[in-house]
Formats: structure tokens, C-alpha cells, sequence
């Protein structure tokens, strides 16, 4: 199939980019466009005007402030999956930017737009909130930033208002201290998860502490598993694995239960991965 027709815009600044959504209310951003232009071709959108960010200057760096990493909207899976910064400070991203579909896609989609996007079945979402994350907004009121716990609001919705652009997400800086782990079980390499799971914790000297355990494909959004969390802090994974809080629906992958069970599976996959004495 082909689009519906659109107007075409390309912004040199922030400031014009939001002025253009003020004025179409139905107007669309492209950035990497890996999700948007297929959505487009199955006219599953139809914008007025389409918004290309991509001149916008200052959006793709890769940073480390004062300790946080702060990547920029525009940067691409390609770049952060060779950055050194990312291997060494932001080892879960790192760890989960090679299952982000297939190098083609990798090299055009950002990890803004994947942010933005807010697919549930999406690596990167998933990471942000195992992180504790947050996310910058450029809008008509100047810049916000938005804690993960308060983006992801439904099933493609998030807290960016119709004149928002997202502009950088933001996570602290791993130390020697934190460990990660990521996995995810998709029919083929590059597939959309059936379920996946990213997570942190930090070593304590007797253990792991602060677990965080972002599950994504198995609800509207990347789902925290909390019961499980406290249970995995102790030490216990049969006990995190039974622990589990999750209530995942059919839908065409797999059934709610078969969900679970591997969202199990992953567990103990990852269990293993946090406790290891690396990143």
C-alpha cells in the first residue's frame, strides 16, 4: 500500500518544530521512521504534515553528566550499540540493542523514537524503566522532564503532550557496582518479543539489592515485577519465579499462560546474569 498524502516539513530548530505541531493538531515527527512509515503505508496514520526532526542539531550526542548518560533523541540503535559510553555506563541498553530488529533498521531507528513510540513488545522502553529512568520534553512551555514511572501511560500512550517532542532520555551512569541483565524469547532473531524481560540490581558485598525487573510483551506497557523483585533480593529465584505478578493476555504470539511460564524462564535466565561479577 501507499500513504495518504501529506504535506512535508524539515525544522532547523525546536522552537520551529513545536510551532509546526502547534499549528497541525494531526501532524506527525519523523526521526528514524523504522515504525511510523510502516504505519503510514497500512494508512494506520494519515497526518496532515509530516515534521522531519531529523536537522535538528544537538539531538544525536551521547553523553555522560554528571552521573547520568544522557542520549540524545536522534541518536540511532547503530551508534549507541558501538559506543564505548554505552558499553561501559549503560551496559543494559548495551545488552539490548543488538535484538532491536535487523542492522538495516538499527542503523535508521533512534532510540528517541523507540522511547516515544512506546510499543509494549520494545526492548528499549523496557530498559528505560529497569533504570529508573526519565525522559526531556521540548514543548510549548520550554523543557520538563518526565520520571519513567510517569511516561508510559497505556498502550501506545504516553505523557507527551500533542506539542511535546522528546529530545533525550536520561540514566544513571553504571558503577562497579551494578549488574544488569536482559533476555527475550521472539520466534526469530529481530521478531517482535513474545516476552522479554531487562533488569538491574546493585551488589551489595552478601548479594544483589534494589532489583528492578521490566518485563515487556506481556501487558500495554513494560510491566515491573515487584513481588518478584523483593523475592530475587533475597537470594531466592524459585521464590521469585513463583512471586511472579504478572497477568498476561492472549494475543497472537501466545497465550496468557504460555506467557508466564516464560516470562519464568527469563527469569532465571537473567537471575543468573545479575548475579555475575561484571556490568
Amino acid at each position: 500500500m501507499k500513504p495518504a498524502p501529506f504535506a512535508y516539513k524539515k525544522p532547523r530548530s525546536l522552537k520551529e518544530a513545536v510551532a509546526l505541531l502547534g499549528e497541525h493538531k494531526d501532524a506527525r515527527l519523523l526521526a528514524g521512521g523504522q515504525s511510523l512509515i510502516a504505519t503510514l503505508n497500512m494508512r494506520l496514520s494519515a497526518p496532515s504534515l509530516l515534521i522531519d526532526i531529523n536537522d535538528i542539531s544537538g539531538l544525536d550526542q551521547i553523553a555522560h553528566k554528571g552521573g547520568m548518560v544522557e542520549i540524545g533523541a536522534l541518536v540511532r540503535h547503530s551508534k549507541a550499540e558501538h559506543s564505548d559510553v554505552m558499553r561501559k555506563l549503560a551496559p543494559l541498553i548495551a545488552r539490548a540493542l543488538p535484538h532491536i530488529g535487523h542492522p538495516a533498521i538499527r542503523n535508521r531507528g533512534t532510540l528517541g523514537g523507540s522511547i516515544a513510540f512506546a510499543d509494549p513488545a520494545a526492548e528499549l522502553p523496557a530498559c528505560l524503566m529497569a533504570l529508573d529512568g526519565e525522559v526531556e520534553t521540548s514543548g510549548p512551555k520550554g523543557k520538563r522532564t518526565i520520571k519513567v514511572a510517569d511516561f508510559f501511560k497505556g498502550l501506545f500512550e504516553t505523557a507527551l503532550g500533542p506539542q511535546d517532542i522528546l529530545t533525550a532520555i536520561r540514566i544513571p551512569a553504571a558503577t562497579k557496582d551494578t549488574r544488569t541483565g536482559f533476555a527475550e524469547l521472539a520466534r526469530r532473531h529481530g521478531d517482535y518479543a513474545i516476552v522479554g524481560l531487562a533488569a538491574s540490581a546493585r551488589a551489595d558485598g552478601k548479594g544483589i539489592a534494589d532489583v528492578k525487573l521490566s518485563f515487556f510483551g506481556v501487558g500495554s506497557t513494560p510491566m515491573r515485577a515487584k513481588k518478584a523483585e523483593a523475592a530475587l533480593a533475597s537470594g531466592n529465584v524459585d521464590a521469585a519465579v513463583a512471586a511472579l505478578d504478572l497477568d498476561p493476555h492472549d494475543d497472537v504470539q501466545a497465550t496468557g499462560a504460555v506467557k508466564k511460564h516464560l516470562a519464568g524462564v527469563l527469569l532465571r535466565r537473567v537471575a543468573k546474569q545479575l548475579m555475575e561479577a561484571r556490568p
